[in-house]
């Protein structure tokens, strides 16, 4: 008979793509993860990894019962949303995880909200990019992610996710009350051509759909500086420093001497959420897409 939970621990290994990647999906140590796999070959009787290097491989073998793992994981994936949905009741545990804005701007209310409905569902936070965020979902690592893409740039989804909007955010350029367009009803992304820019972090979805929408205008933009939170972004603003995009979720308050103003493109960010399919009848998940949504229509409504 299978193990349940050596096979989790081989999915893990065959997701990760190391011991210690699988240790830290499992929140348990790179020896638990070894002992694991040891009983696991044990009861198989053949060798599922093989050293490369200073780290391991799957076998042949390995990559065989890795694939059964995964299928048989999602199966009880599904067994344990049909007994919640039949059950009815919003209980249990629930990960999640939002992009720094969307947990600032929709978390404290939807956490909120989720505690004081359905006080026997334990709910853990937290903030990671997009694109870290979906492959949390995908390994099981994460059971929701709050996910964005832009106007002009869609964000791609593996197969195997289902997807719920939760708003459209709308994105204006901060610069200095004393900027020569502060005045401007509206303004042209391309008319900050000898502006500096203040971005965010290299290779970030944001960063790479701001490269892009610039280059598209004819624009070689000049990155000044990156900072990763919004406030830290507008901080900069009013230093006089550059220019920066601000959508509107988690921007507020916005610090003195520096002004907003909206772009004539009309430049939005989608935000979303995302989820597993196999775990889509879920009343926890239900109740947690619907907390944000709820979220975010008052995000919306503020504006």
């Amino acid at each position: 008979m299978l193990n349940l939970e050596r096979l989790r621990t081989l999915d893990a290994l065959a997701r990760h793509g190391s011991v210690s990647g699988a240790a830290g999906g499992l929140h348990v140590t790179t020896s638990a993860v070894s002992q694991q796999m040891a009983k696991l070959e044990r009861e198989v009787g053949q060798q599922l990894l093989a050293k490369n290097g200073r780290g391991v491989r799957l076998t042949d073998a390995g990559r065989l019962l890795a694939d059964h793992a995964a299928r048989i994981l999602s199966q009880v994936e599904l067994a344990q949303s049909d007994l919640e949905a039949q059950r009815g009741q919003v209980v249990g545990e629930l990960r999640l995880s939002a992009f720094p804005t969307a947990a600032r701007g929709l978390f404290p209310a939807a956490l909120a909200a989720l505690r004081a409905g359905h006080p026997g569902l334990r709910v853990h936070s937290s903030e990671l990019e997009p694109e870290a965020a979906v492959a949390g979902v995908l390994r099981g690592d994460l059971d929701l992610a709050v996910v964005l893409d832009w106007y002009n740039k869609p964000m791609p989804l593996p197969d195997g996710l289902v997807k719920a909007a939760v708003l459209d955010d709308p994105a204006d350029v901060a610069m200095p009350v004393g900027h020569p367009l502060a005045g401007r009803a509206e303004v042209d992304l391309a008319e900050f051509a000898d502006d500096e820019w203040i971005t965010w972090g290299v290779g970030e979805f944001c960063h790479e759909w701001l490269l892009f929408t610039l280059r598209s205008m004819g624009v070689e933009p000049r990155i000044g500086h990156r900072a990763a939170e919004t406030h830290t972004q507008l901080a900069l603003v009013a230093a006089g420093l550059g220019v920066c995009v601000a959508p509107l979720l988690g921007r507020h308050p916005m610090p003195a001497g520096v002004v907003t103003v909206p772009v004539k493109q009309r430049v939005r960010r989608h935000v979303f959420v995302v989820w597993r399919a196999d775990a889509d009848r879920r009343p926890s998940i239900r109740a947690a897409v619907e907390a944000l949504r709820t979220a975010g229509r008052a995000v919306s409504q503020a504006s």
